[in-house]
């Protein structure tokens, strides 16, 4: 099974690098569950994704994750079902720090906040990880910081 294990910090400024790929995201969710698990569909770039993550442990994020693509017909269908819990942000991604780092700037009613995460290959290199200075605090966990969360209640409270 497919696992997403990463670390997430709060940004107070972020200027992308030249070398930064920029992608464009619409992000819904169908179902949360009081359990964190979710159902979400993206439109990132041209790709339209399902997908599912369940579970976390320990210091850092750690879940499971499966996603599949879809037509833009299903996803179509599908979309409505997000009314309510969705969110815009763009994502930067680019090498730093010795690691893919990704920068999310969110837009609309949560314009102003910017995260970056970091996936690691195991809760190993995820526990050994120095953030850079520029990282800021870090919300690994931090519900108020969850992307569903985000999309369902909006900008987390100061």
């Amino acid at each position: 099974m497919p696992l997403e294990i990463e670390r997430k910090f709060r940004l107070t400024s972020f200027e992308p690098p030249e070398t930064a790929v920029r992608q464009h995201i619409e992000q819904g969710y169908i179902a949360i569950k009081d359990d964190g698990t979710e159902v979400r569909l993206r439109r990132i770039g041209g790709r339209r994704v399902l997908g599912v993550k369940r579970g976390t442990a320990g210091a850092s994020a750690v879940r499971v994750e499966v996603e599949r693509e879809l037509g833009e017909e299903e996803f179509a269908e599908l979309w409505p079902a997000t009314e309510g819990a969705r969110l815009l942000k763009d994502r930067y991604t680019f090498a730093s720090a010795g690691v893919t780092v990704e920068v999310d700037v969110y837009q609309g009613e949560l314009a102003g906040l910017r995260t970056v995460e970091v996936e690691f290959g195991s809760v190993a290199e995820a526990e050994a990880f120095t953030p850079p200075d520029w990282f800021g605090a870090e919300i690994t966990g931090v519900t108020a910081y969850k992307n569903q969360t985000l999309a369902t209640r909006g900008f987390p409270a100061a």
